[in-house]
């Protein structure tokens, strides 16, 4: 076993994190609760967890290519992911397969590759074509019998930056990251 700053991993699991180049995020139950607040004249709130953000920016400079694939589309997850830098946004795409497809073919990445983070059963889609499944602790609970991890935090409360962390400490990156201004 090897000790993260969360819990402990199989060696493996450490290992195959280092070959990832590619992670493929779910938004709603990952970034966010899963919670959607909408107003009386159509406008929809979501919160973001700040240190999220700092773990997606720190992939991103690390050379981890970060992607987005919701099923919703929403101008507020536009802004705040161009705001981290993530790359590749595709959303209002509930063929998530076909989706992480033309990721795959974009990038010219391959399944071996790619990691995805999910909290539902769409997100199934995305694991079928994935080296590394990632649920978030309060995903549903056919995800998390199909995840290699499960985060020991909540989607929306800081899940995606443990998800950050794991990658960049398999990678050797995590202390010169943590030190870099965001």
């Amino acid at each position: 076993m090897i000790s993260t700053l969360y819990k402990d991993v199989s060696e493996d699991l450490f290992e195959r994190c280092k070959n990832i180049k590619l992670i493929a995020f779910d938004v709603d139950g990952v970034f966010s609760d899963g919670n959607i607040y909408m107003g009386n004249n159509g406008e929809e709130l979501k919160a973001f967890n700040t240190k999220d953000g700092y773990g997606v920016k720190a992939l991103n400079r690390s050379g981890i290519t970060t992607a987005i694939i919701t099923g919703r589309k929403s101008t507020i997850v536009e802004q705040r992911m161009r705001a981290l830098g993530v790359k590749h946004l595709f959303q209002g795409r509930e063929d998530k397969h076909k989706a992480l497809m033309e990721l795959l073919r974009i990038t010219g990445y391959n399944q071996n590759q790619v990691a995805s983070v999910g909290d539902d059963m769409p997100d199934l889609e995305m694991f079928n074509l994935s080296a590394l499944k990632f649920a978030v602790v309060d995903a549903h609970p056919m995800i998390v019998q199909k995840a290699d991890y499960v985060t020991t935090l909540q989607g929306g409360k800081g899940a995606v930056r443990e998800i950050c962390d794991l990658f960049l400490q398999a990678k050797g990156l995590l202390e010169t990251q943590h030190g870099a201004s965001i």
